[in-house]
């Protein structure tokens, strides 16, 4: 193999690529073939945490700070950011099953990001996340109706 894994992933990707598709296999660099496998999952899950944290900080801010005047940037955001969840989970069936378990592990990034972008410390928001997965995913908006959560 010209190309080293260690010294250029991209181009060793792609001449690993060029190897399957001329079935040399005997070519193959199968040990880190194998670890980049395993490593797309690691990264698509990755990604969900990190649009589950975009997306729950956003809600937060829209829930506890409603006189916010520049709320129309928000709702852009937990927009994208349920579009994008949504595509990675069609993308990605089985992640589904772990939504909640990721959810959990992104709220404490949702906690910072409320922080960090409003007036209020840590002690005025929810300690864990305060909402449903089909509310966290759909067009629900907190505060919008008489049940919303509350802290």
């Amino acid at each position: 193999m010209s190309a080293e894994y260690d010294q250029d992933l991209v181009a060793w990707s792609r001449e690993q690529g060029q190897l399957l598709r001329m079935g040399q296999f005997a070519q193959l660099d199968i040990a880190h073939l194998a670890e980049e496998i395993e490593d797309l999952g690691k990264r698509e899950r990755r990604a969900l945490v990190s649009r589950l944290a975009v997306l729950l900080g956003h809600l937060l801010k829209w829930r506890y700070q409603p006189d916010y005047p520049y709320r129309k940037s928000w709702r852009a955001t937990i927009n994208t950011q349920r579009r994008a969840v949504a595509k990675l989970l069609d993308e990605n069936p089985s992640l589904r099953g772990q939504v909640d378990l990721l959810i959990a592990e992104a709220y404490p990034d949702a906690l910072d990001l409320a922080v960090a972008e409003t007036p209020f410390d840590y002690e005025h928001f929810p300690g864990i996340c305060p909402w449903t997965i089909e509310q966290i995913l759909t067009a629900y908006w907190p505060g919008a109706e008489a049940g919303s959560p509350s802290c």
